[in-house]
């Protein structure tokens, strides 16, 4: 079991003057998931995620040496753009990160960021954004101590990763990554998310997920407050035990590729993290109508058609429409016909699982 004393580096030898790496890593959607953390940005229970492949953020990190090495000094630009309102939060993540990567006090970075979808939009531009931002420093590491294995760099990458945004421990590799200590995963750390390690299903290894756009805004409660208003929710307790017990039961269900059970366990995760939002205090909703509107007209369809597509919702309004690859042009006619009429500008996503960050 790593502790994370071992993600300590020992520096020996000269830094490299310059240098420059370029990642691109996914975002991912929760099967399981996780709401209320402690201290450390450790989870409060685990979770399990799909590695989404089209939804993704690609960030360049250009390393130059200073003169002082108090801190670390960047300037950081989004698409195209000098951010300056970004700063607090890089900052926050790089003195986190700093036990870790003592060498970044030698460097000054510039880092250059871009989506491909839209940013705060529901759909989790953190997990992406910081899971990249951690791979290109895993780079720089790297790039001192040569003889890193790639086991070592992937844990340590989630391990960064985590302390910018939980999820984007799970933004590292793929189809499917596991975080938090759970007793069916051996491996599994709270520090860091692993690669899913039993048998999955072919039928999960195409799956689909198409993200309806319900609201592209900003969303009215952030992911950092809603997560602290755990720790008051008379809920809370019996919230983190459901989601151990249904990762227990994910499990069997994605080796023998049982769509039932798994659309089950699947909508009653995401409809669980929305009942514990509008119960804490102060309570919220970040569900909107047209959200609703879309679940009754998925739960019509299935009825009708028994086709096994499903829902799962993050912590916003927007809509995953989960789906075993096959059924791709029934479920996009669905969303043509019926569906896009409740998306904000008629915009949807077409994603399917993928297989984790990769360099550029």
């Amino acid at each position: 079991m790593m502790a994370h004393k071992e993600f300590i580096p020992k520096i020996s030898g000269e830094l490299p003057e310059k240098g420059e790496f370029t990642w691109q890593s996914p975002s991912n959607i929760a099967l399981v998931k996780y709401w209320g953390k402690k201290e450390n940005q450790i989870p409060a229970n685990p979770s399990v995620s799909f590695t989404l492949s089209n939804c993704h953020s690609i960030t360049t990190v250009k390393f130059s040496k200073k003169e002082t090495s108090e801190k670390v000094a960047f300037d950081f630009y989004f698409e195209g753009q000098k951010k300056d309102d970004f700063n607090p939060k890089i900052e926050k993540f790089l003195e986190r990160i700093s036990e870790y990567t003592p060498y970044l006090k030698a460097y000054f970075l510039e880092i250059h960021s871009e989506n491909s979808f839209p940013h705060s939009s529901g759909i989790a531009s953190s997990a992406s954004g910081m899971s990249a931002l951690a791979l290109n420093i895993m780079s720089i590491e790297r790039e001192i101590n040569p003889n890193m294995d790639d086991e070592f760099f992937h844990l340590k990458s989630s391990f960064l990763a985590r302390l910018g945004s939980g999820s984007a421990s799970r933004s590292i590799e793929g189809p499917l990554v596991e975080w938090g200590k759970h007793n069916e995963f051996e491996t599994s750390s709270d520090l860091f998310g692993i690669k899913y390690p039993h048998t999955l299903h072919e039928v999960f290894k195409t799956y689909r997920d198409t993200i309806l756009l319900v609201d592209k805004g900003e969303k009215t409660v952030s992911s950092t407050v809603g997560h602290g208003l755990m720790h008051g929710n008379p809920f809370a307790e019996a919230r983190f035990q459901q989601a151990h017990d249904n990762l227990s039961k994910l499990v069997p269900v994605l080796e023998s590729g049982e769509l039932d059970k798994f659309i089950e366990i699947v909508e009653s995760e995401a409809l669980s993290l929305h009942a514990v939002m509008l119960s804490s205090i102060p309570y919220f909703i970040l569900m909107k109508p047209n959200t609703l509107q879309i679940i009754e007209k998925i739960w019509a369809f299935r009825k009708e058609t028994n086709i096994p597509v499903c829902f799962t919702l993050d912590a916003g309004a927007n809509v995953h429409m989960l789906y075993p690859q096959e059924f791709e042009e029934k479920v996009l006619e669905l969303i043509k016909n019926e569906l896009v009429a409740y998306c904000q500008n008629g915009h949807y996503i077409c994603d399917k699982i993928g297989n984790g960050a990769k360099m550029l």
